[in-house]
């Protein structure tokens, strides 16, 4: 039986050019796409990606297992909120239903992000650890996080899989990492820690460092990224036994770079643009990190949350199902200059 898939996160950066790049991809055959619209514009904008829009309040529990059994969905890419489960839960027990009534497999995949594995969650960063590695369930299991949000969101992980694994749903945890590059979508076209970096230098007129040693992050291209997501659901439509549940992570990442090395590069545009005075990086005293608080919008102990921290998670998965990044993770400090003069763009 043909499958039936439901992407959310339709106008976002990542949504966006995952749907922009469907087309070209050339999946095995499924039945129908939808994708989740709020407005009439971006009814009409899903449509020129072969997508049929689809509206239901996914807050409201019936609505959505109403439209998903109904329209007989048997995989959902949900990419709209990392921290929180409710949504997820209940299409993850309308999908059993689906299954139940077709006998089909079904699949659900959620959108996470590197934080959740970091140091900013708790996990250790003295070694890499691979995407595939069994234990990363369990450290996520028993790390606590700093911050409560953080905390939430690696439990909304936690929840997905243990809820899907009750339900018999195939569950997959798809990690962001630093994303870069034009978005391909009709929304929105620029990342978000890129641009935390921008605004923060906007706001003091220099670039500052917010940790004192020189932490490490896991990068990716946004066409790379979507590339992934692309390859996990040809993998599933081609009928492949692909790692879930608990062995379920999949990090879209080429490799990784320092983040003083990002921070350096995008500064020497910023200075060319004279949006700061000079391209020095320094490390931000108690001053700067209040004022790069304010301009991102947080307290300035948050501020290497948005900007900062170690993360030494290691893409592999991909690889093992037919995944291949175009960019290796230098490119990222080769293309800082056009991120900078794209987000200045796109304010």
């Amino acid at each position: 039986m043909s499958h039936n898939i439901l992407v959310t996160g339709a106008s976002g950066y990542l949504g966006g050019t995952l749907l922009a790049r469907w087309a070209s991809a050339k999946l095995p055959a499924y039945q129908r796409l939808f994708a989740l619209v709020r407005t009439d514009e971006q009814s009409e904008a899903v449509k020129q990606y072969g997508a049929e829009p689809i509206r239901f309040n996914i807050k409201d529990k019936s609505s959505v297992t109403t439209t998903i059994i109904e329209n007989k969905i048997s995989i959902i890419y949900f990419l709209i909120d990392a921290t929180a489960s409710e949504t997820q839960v209940q299409m993850i027990k309308a999908l059993a239903e689906v299954k139940k009534q077709t006998g089909q497999d079904v699949h659900f995949l959620h959108t996470s992000g590197a934080k959740l594995f970091s140091s900013h969650a708790g996990l250790p960063t003295n070694s890499p650890i691979p995407d595939n590695d069994p234990a990363l369930y369990y450290l996520s299991k028993t790390t606590y996080a700093r911050y409560s949000f953080v905390e939430n969101a690696v439990r909304a992980n936690n929840t997905i899989i243990e809820t899907a694994l009750e339900y018999d749903v195939k569950s997959y945890i798809f990690v962001p990492c630093v994303v870069y590059g034009e978005g391909e979508g009709f929304g929105n076209k620029t990342s978000i820690q890129t641009v935390a970096i921008v605004n923060a230098a906007k706001k003091l007129r220099r670039v500052c460092r917010p940790d004192p040693d020189n932490y490490t992050w896991p990068v990716s291209h946004v066409s790379d990224n979507a590339g992934l997501y692309l390859e996990i659901i040809r993998n599933i439509l081609s009928g492949k036994e692909i790692d879930h549940g608990i062995n379920g992570y999949y990090l879209a990442s080429s490799g990784s770079v320092s983040w003083n090395s990002l921070y350096t590069a995008m500064a020497k545009r910023l200075a060319a643009q004279n949006i700061i005075d000079d391209d020095k990086v320094e490390l931000a005293d108690s001053q700067a990190l209040e004022s790069m608080g304010a301009a991102l919008g947080c307290p300035k102990d948050m501020v290497s949350l948005f900007l900062g921290g170690k993360c030494t998670l290691q893409a592999k998965h991909g690889r093992e199902i037919g995944w291949t990044p175009r960019y290796s993770a230098e490119h990222i400090l080769e293309m800082a200059g056009a991120e900078v003069d794209l987000i200045l763009q796109n304010p």
